[in-house]
């Protein structure tokens, strides 16, 4: 194939903008015949390539066989921004350590001494200094639509999100059925939603819908979540705060460092007798960012050289150099230029929110051509019944870290506004198009959800709007509050204006109220229950990225690649009052908690005082243990902790797991001080309360004595040091060295304290440690009640209204249950019990402890049983490829199981 077949096709007359609107012959890509100096494989087909003589892409280093070139589909970097279907921004921040590779120039993220970026919603992985040249082809995880819009949309077909590269190793293509991954290139394709691999040579031979694979029942689909977010960037859409921002969100061109090396050459400043600093626009003069190119006899070469360095397509006869007075830095600065035509052939795209984006009409304009004229002709080429004054023209520029629109007025002239943009960025250019779009669009009724957090609890929807409107001077006609959540402080907004939205959610991240309390803002989706299919029981997702060192981290960016990011929440930003208010419409759903026990009891306790508002009253809820004990993912066999998993592998678990009760207790802890009480009699005891009575709920046990000192004095090591305890094994070696201080300083609790079980006073023998179990699991899997059967008490089960209360009699007591060579001493069980405290005590909660100071102490039952999931015996199935074989097949029906 001559070398002219292969270089791009581009719109006569129009440089930077493509005609194709999917790829096939029109690659673009720049193949020239190269000599292999090492092992290669084809980026087409991963085979090896056999031989000395192979093709590469000068632009984006794509390597193939010859054999290959007839069949080459997937587009060059500098025709990606031809083949986006949907404009959605990435979310970018620094990479990891595994192996990946560029996405724009091919190479190991690893090589460079630039930083890698990657996204947190879909595969794409990048060099910081190639960031700029791709462009916004995110997952679509959500409508940028109202409501009322949504209603009237008939594109409701989910297409497949294609990503190249970073396959599963056992991963086959699903038309040929043969291997089409490889660890030493970026080959082979994968459906970002369902998980089917294709070569790149075949995915388009596919049917485009997408069937959402094998995790359908517990995805939210993007048509059923609506999120009007306007110019609020991906991070606040998705809630990410992890890292600090790499670059300005408000920058509308991305900033990478000043001097670019290209292909291993040294900076023009060292080698300027060999090479040019070429600049694409003035914004990239402006910001000192260039690229560097040979030097040729030729202009045609160096224009050429420019546009391959740019990432642009282009013919070179249609650019032109001029020289730059005082470049700065050493050698010669050049601004690559596009000539001006007195007409061109412009492409105007339909509606941008619409999954058929990709199609557009190709429009003549010339000199006196104007955003009317153009609406004008594409009316009559569409042959439609609506006058093109129902339409605006809409500039839509798709970087790939902000999406940005702006509305032509009717009379602003087409060439004179393309020819301002050429100038400012020619890539830009190439990341910007035109979409015809109905005025009635752009008028409609706007509704951004809001949920404000932090405010003090417990107060009527008129004084949080006072609070409110006090702190954040709230427009009272543009806002309303939908729902109130007096016991977490929370209220959540409905803001009928894009700017008065914005500027309440930035105002309210940056006000402390007058008792010294931050206030927290988030922007909430909103679910459209009737969408889903009756079959679908989607996940909600809570990580804690505190708990099991830098593994929570890890998989909440996994969990927001393989699910809907919407799905997912970061439990240290919000609290899980943010996720439960996102699924508050959803009638079924189950939830995740990928934490300690402490966070599954956050979840719980926020769970319980909000259920009242949930149209699923009930969630179960599964455990992915990532704290220290994990007791009570142990009872439910999700294991002692995360042991690197595949997370696909978790989330088959979670929606094969089986539905359990479990019990939960209140606990009032009231302190009084008991020797006044006893000196002044029964009546005048009430008068000497020191502080209000505090109510905590308890799901694993309770305990006091020596085993909550211990927790106590780990707590405070963990207060004073938390960057110290990032491993389980460096926190149990931790519990080990207090344990041993403690040998023999322990307080023997009978003359501490008295006990009641069911209204029946219980007498105490020696003990230095009172436990009360809901769970058969005590201290990092400890059977401390055993297994031995007695007839006056029965088996525990956590379903079953009972507390079992056990007693240990110290440090060394203690170790042997750990070990397995003794248990606890059995006391008592009931549902009711009543402790009377004549000193202060540390007691603890589910791992949490406090000192405890002289009282009374009341456990009964919460409430109804919550309902977790226990995760199954049966063989769990593996994450390979023949989960994705089956992501094709047709979905099952209501109630099936796959």
């Amino acid at each position: 194939m001559a070398e002219s077949d292969l270089r791009p096709s581009s719109l006569p007359g129009l440089p930077g903008l493509p005609v194709l609107a999917s790829p096939g012959p029109g690659h673009g890509h720049c193949l020239r015949r190269v000599t292999l100096t090492r092992p290669t494989f084809c980026h087409s087909c991963s085979d090896f390539i056999w031989g000395l003589l192979g093709f590469q892409c000068e632009v984006c280093n794509l390597m193939c066989h010859e054999k290959c070139l007839k069949t080459l589909q997937w587009p060059c970097s500098s025709m990606a921004p031809s083949v986006v279907r949907v404009p959605v921004a990435h979310c970018f921040s620094p990479a990891g350590h595994k192996r990946r590779f560029c996405s724009v120039c091919r190479k190991p993220t690893t090589e460079g001494n630039t930083e890698a970026l990657r996204c947190h919603v879909c595969e794409l992985h990048v060099h910081a200094d190639c960031a700029p040249f791709s462009c916004a082809d995110c997952r679509r995880a959500h409508l940028d639509v109202s409501p009322e819009q949504f209603a009237r949309r008939q594109d409701t077909v989910l297409h497949h999100h294609w990503r190249e590269g970073h396959l599963p190793p056992t991963a086959r293509c699903q038309v040929c059925r043969r291997t089409c991954t490889s660890s030493d290139v970026l080959a082979g394709v994968r459906c970002e939603w369902c998980g089917v691999t294709c070569h790149s040579a075949c995915y388009l031979s596919l049917p485009p819908g997408c069937t959402l694979g094998a995790l359908r029942r517990l995805l939210l689909q993007p048509c059923c979540v609506l999120l009007q977010s306007r110019n609020f960037s991906k991070k606040h859409c998705y809630r990410i705060t992890e890292g600090p921002p790499l670059l300005d969100d408000s920058d509308d061109v991305d900033a990478p460092p000043s001097v670019i090396i290209k292909d291993g050459q040294q900076g023009a400043s060292e080698s300027g007798k060999h090479s040019l600093k070429v600049f694409d626009g003035d914004d990239a003069l402006k910001r000192g960012f260039f690229r560097s190119v040979l030097r040729s006899a030729k202009q045609e070469d160096v224009v050429g050289a420019a546009l391959r360095a740019f990432h642009l397509p282009g013919r070179p006869e249609d650019f032109l150099l001029q020289e730059v007075t005082g470049g700065g830095g050493g050698g010669e600065a050049w601004l690559l230029r596009a000539r001006r035509r007195d007409s061109e052939v412009v492409p105007v795209y339909l509606d941008w929110t619409s999954a058929s984006s990709a199609s557009f009409i190709s429009v003549g304009v010339s000199n006196g051509s104007t955003a009317a004229s153009v609406l004008e002709e594409v009316a009559l080429q569409l042959q439609q019944d609506q006058k093109a004054s129902a339409f605006s023209l809409v500039e839509v520029n798709m970087s790939s870290k902000q999406v940005q629109r702006a509305t032509l007025s009717p009379q602003e002239k087409i060439l004179d506004k393309l020819q301002e943009i050429r100038k400012v960025s020619l890539r830009q250019m190439n990341q910007t198009r035109l979409y015809m779009q109905q005025q009635e669009v752009q008028q409609q009724e706007v509704q951004v959800g809001l949920l404000v957090l932090g405010l003090p609890p417990l107060l009527a929807t008129e004084q949080y709007m006072q609070l409110l409107q006090q702190h954040l001077d709230m427009k009272s006609h543009l806002v309303s509050v939908s729902h109130t959540y007096g016991s977490q402080g929370a209220v959540a907004l409905q803001v009928s204006c894009f700017s008065e939205a914005e500027r309440l959610f930035m105002l309210a991240r940056e006000t402390v109220l007058d008792d010294e309390r931050s206030l927290t803002s988030l922007l909430i989706p909103h679910i459209q229950v009737q969408q889903l299919a009756p079959d679908v029981c989607p996940l909600l997702v809570f990580v804690n990225p505190r708990s099991g060192g830098l593994k929570g981290r890890d998989l909440l960016h996994s969990f927001r690649k393989l699910l809907n990011p919407h799905q997912v929440f970061d439990i240290s930003n919000g609290g899980p009052l943010a996720g439960l208010h996102t699924f508050q419409q959803v009638v079924q759903f189950r939830v995740l908690v990928c934490g300690g026990d402490g966070t599954v009891g956050w979840v719980l306790a926020v769970l319980e005082s909000i259920r009242h508002k949930l149209a699923c009253r009930e969630p179960p809820m599964a455990i992915l243990p990532l704290g220290t004990g994990n007791d009570l993912a142990r009872v439910l066999r999700w294991g002692s902790g995360y042991s690197s998993e595949e997370p696909l592998q978790l989330l088959h678990s979670v929606e094969e797991a089986e539905e359990v009760l479990m019990d939960r207790w209140t606990i009032l802890l009231d302190h009084q001080d008991l020797s006044v009480e006893n000196q002044e009699g029964g009546e005048g005891g009430g008068d000497h309360f020191l502080e209000p009575p505090k109510i905590v709920q308890m799901n694993n046990y309770f305990g006091l004595g020596i085993d909550a000192e211990l927790s106590l004095d780990f707590h405070q090591a963990r207060e004073d040091r938390p960057d110290k305890f990032s491993s389980r094994f460096h926190n149990k070696g931790v519990y080990v060295k207090v344990g041993l201080q403690k040998l023999s300083c322990g307080r023997s609790l009978d003359h501490l304290l008295q006990l009641q079980v069911d209204n029946q006073d219980v007498p105490l023998p020696h003990l230095q440690g009172l436990i009360f179990l809901n769970i058969p699991s005590w201290g990092s899997g400890a059977d401390l009640w055993g297994s031995e059967v007695e007839g006056r008490f029965g088996k525990p089960r956590m379903d079953d209204g009972l507390l079992e209360v056990v007693g240990v009699t110290g440090v060394v007591h203690m170790g042997q249950v750990q070990s397995g060579m003794r248990s606890g001493i059995r006391i008592a069980q009931g549902n009711y019990v009543r402790l009377t405290l004549r000193s202060a005590v540390p007691v603890q909660v589910d791992g949490e402890p406090w000192l405890q100071l002289p009282g009374h102490i009341i456990i009964s039952a919460a409430g109804p049983k919550v309902r977790m999931l226990r995760k199954s015996k049966q063989k769990q199935r593996k994450s390979s490829s023949k989960d994705v074989s089956r992501s094709e097949s047709p979905a099952p029906t209501e109630g099936g199981r796959r």
